[in-house]
């Protein structure tokens, strides 16, 4: 089952549940997930799919930080809520070994050498990370394997 189609029956069980919470932060996915695929006039596949997923995560983890710096936890733990419906649709999380390996493995495969190198070593990693690991804190980690 393609991950379209999986999200399209999660919604369709949270609508018999009258889990309108759930239902509504769905709905806002695959709102997204049409908005794109008419925009470009494309139908997205899985991987685009995630990578709106994961743009929609972003989003809601600034939101958060915002809520929370005016005061409004109320509006936090809505964000908080949406973090958990849509992270059931994202690929298992890369562990931090899995992640340095991958590090490694493209800094030889390139040859880098200095902090001049590190879109080459980006680009090699992010096709297998895509998704799985937060690209912030990865480009971080390839940063200080760089310079130190």
């Amino acid at each position: 089952m393609s991950l379209k189609a999986r999200i399209t029956e999660d919604m369709k069980s949270a609508m018999r549940a009258k889990e309108t919470a759930r239902l509504g932060a769905i709905r806002l996915l695959l709102a997204a997930i049409k908005q794109r695929e008419v925009d470009e006039r494309i139908e997205l596949d899985d991987a685009q799919i995630v990578a709106a997923i994961d743009k929609m995560l972003k989003q809601r983890r600034d939101s958060i930080a915002q809520f929370e710096a005016a005061g409004r936890q109320e509006l936090a733990d809505i964000e908080h809520f949406e973090i958990s419906v849509l992270q059931a649709y994202m690929p298992e999380a890369a562990s931090d070994e899995e992640i340095d390996a991958l590090i490694a493995k493209a800094m030889v495969d390139t040859g880098a050498a200095g902090v001049k190198d590190m879109g080459k070593v980006m680009a090699a990693v992010k096709p297998e990370l895509a998704g799985r690991a937060d690209m912030a804190q990865v480009s971080t980690r390839i940063k200080a394997r760089l310079v130190g």
